[in-house]
């Protein structure tokens, strides 16, 4: 399907494997949870938030957006393990390092492959994780492209494929950006908030809205599709409004 997954933060990772201890990995429904102990680096999880540290060094920059995802990407993760703090710290350990170079990209995809190689549309929904990620601050530059395209052909995703994600957020930025802005009362509506609420509250009511309307949890309920679709609407006006009050207070 073409359309935009994983907007903004708090997505549930696509962990459905069929070669590796992953193979538990249901949905956000999860009853199963295992102690893991092991390499990271030799996990889907892990290689994914590798990958995740090598486009977030490409623009050398991390917006509030983008460290809310990575933020809610540690912790989504981390919820599927019974030692979920151990693994969670070791996860932002991982991310911190992985963050300093490039050079390791290629060995990083080829592991993902090895690990996703009979599941094609995961590794697309992989590709869209990342692709989101550079994207989430509205600006896909040169650099982000270069490294996301070699992410791309190290996963054997299908050019026509890689093109046609980009060319979907592209124009789904474009569109939003020519549209009809927000008033800053209907912002406040937006996120169940008055003009009176102090910066801690916003920010408490915006989280709350985006974990309610947040696709992946949708998913993971059994919604239907229609359903999940409105509430990927609906959390892009949730940061369009949050995005509008911030920048009117300064923030």
């Amino acid at each position: 399907m073409k359309f935009i997954v994983l907007l903004i933060v708090g997505f549930i990772l696509y962990l459905i494997a069929k070669n590796y201890k992953t193979e538990k990995f249901q949905n956000i429904n999860l009853n199963i949870k295992e102690n893991f102990d092991g390499d990271l680096m030799n996990h889907e999880a892990g290689l994914l938030i590798a990958l995740m540290a090598k486009v977030a060094k490409a623009d050398g920059k991390v917006c509030e957006l983008e460290a809310e995802l990575l933020k809610h990407t540690f912790n989504d993760i981390s919820s599927h393990f019974e030692n979920n703090e151990e693994v969670r710290e070791n996860l932002k350990v991982l991310y911190k390092k992985e963050k300093e170079s490039f050079d390791n990209t290629l060995e990083i995809c080829q592991r993902l492959y090895s690990l996703t190689k009979f599941d094609y549309a995961k590794r697309v929904k992989i590709m869209e994780y990342l692709l989101n990620l550079a994207f989430i601050d509205k600006d896909f530059s040169n650099t982000e492209r270069m490294i996301t395209e070699d992410i791309a052909k190290a996963l054997k995703i299908k050019t026509h494929d890689f093109e046609n994600m980009i060319s979907t957020f592209e124009s789904f930025y474009t569109n939003q950006a020519t549209s009809k802005a927000l008033s800053l009362e209907k912002a406040y509506e937006v996120l169940e908030s008055k003009n009176s609420d102090d910066d801690g509250v916003l920010k408490k009511n915006y989280r709350k809205l985006v974990k309610q309307y947040h696709p992946d949890i949708m998913s993971g309920r059994g919604e239907s599709q229609n359903i999940i679709d409105e509430a990927t609407k609906k959390l892009q006006e949730i940061n369009e409004a949050y995005e509008l009050i911030k920048k009117h207070r300064g923030l």
